[in-house]
């Protein structure tokens, strides 16, 4: 699996999972990400070595069920005009105490980015049709660029990118993974980051994000804390100046191995379902994280 090229699943076909997710259940992987091809919005392939993709399912279109829950949110999953949404970066976390599939994403109406709105949707299968619940911004701000965090005691975080990209926020879930409980954090206010990824190392909580330059590649930065909700520290440089030609999807950790997954956009946007993944290992060394290149992914 070449790093940068665009993978395909065991059928041959290419691995449309883009801005992705990968959910350890049982004995399987199970990657998520945006496929923007016809009616779909995310869909979902299985494996059990994280080489080998079986297609499953677009667990999210334009025809999905709908429906409403305790909180306030919008219904829509097509424009007015019949057009399509956007529905960017799905991340997904089983709930052990509701034994629910809980989906959250970037909510735009698919015309302009004004929305910037997070969404939420359920199942009780790692792969079957979910069930959408709308879109809301979190107490009245804005959210794009989005990740999951799921801590050891099962507490969840949603973290988002906020007012225009400026800061980064991080919300604790409620404990059913389907509302805001409480935001916990505004960070590094002003300096404009994207597509965050956390991870924890050694007890350590380490979040990994990009500068916002469209489809463009940047330098890659990371803070750490001691806690989720405790204070974290300045950005320290990740990577090259283009994080080796890539954006940060998630950080996976599988056999003692932390592995950093990344989207290496096409054609600045304009060859979109060209784009490839990369796989880059992660090393903690006396507090610091290191990502090393490799021209093929190391799983």
């Amino acid at each position: 699996m070449k790093n940068g090229a665009l993978w395909t699943d065991i059928s041959g076909q290419p691995i449309h999972a883009h801005g992705g997710w990968i959910l350890q259940y049982g004995d399987a992987y199970y990657w998520y990400g945006e496929d923007r091809r016809d009616r779909n919005y995310v869909s979902c392939y299985r494996s059990t070595n994280l080489s080998d993709w079986e297609f499953r399912n677009h667990i999210l279109t334009m025809d999905s069920p709908m429906r409403t829950y305790r909180v306030r949110t919008t219904l829509k999953l097509q424009r007015d005009d019949g057009g399509k949404v956007n529905l960017e970066r799905p991340k997904v976390l089983y709930n052990e105490k509701t034994g629910k599939f809980v989906l959250w994403a970037h909510y735009e109406n698919g015309k302009d980015y004004l929305d910037a709105a997070a969404a939420v949707a359920t199942c009780d299968t790692p792969d079957g049709d979910f069930t959408y619940h709308g879109h809301f911004n979190p107490y009245g701000y804005m959210s794009r660029d989005c990740t999951l965090f799921q801590d050891d005691d099962g507490t969840a975080y949603f973290i988002s990118a906020s007012r225009d990209n400026a800061d980064m926020h991080v919300y604790r879930l409620s404990d059913d993974y389907m509302n805001v409980d409480a935001l916990v954090h505004r960070l590094w206010q002003g300096e404009y980051r994207e597509a965050p990824a956390v991870t924890k190392i050694g007890g350590r909580y380490y979040m990994l994000s990009s500068f916002c330059t469209g489809w463009a590649p940047n330098q890659g930065r990371y803070a750490v804390s001691d806690s989720m909700e405790g204070r974290w520290s300045a950005l320290r440089d990740i990577g090259d100046e283009t994080t080796y030609h890539s954006q940060p999807a998630f950080i996976l950790q599988k056999d003692g191995k932390v592995l950093y997954f990344g989207d290496r956009w096409g054609g600045n946007g304009e060859k979109y379902f060209e784009s490839g993944y990369v796989v880059y290992p992660l090393i903690e060394k006396d507090g610091e994280l290191h990502m090393l290149y490799t021209d093929e992914s190391v799983l």
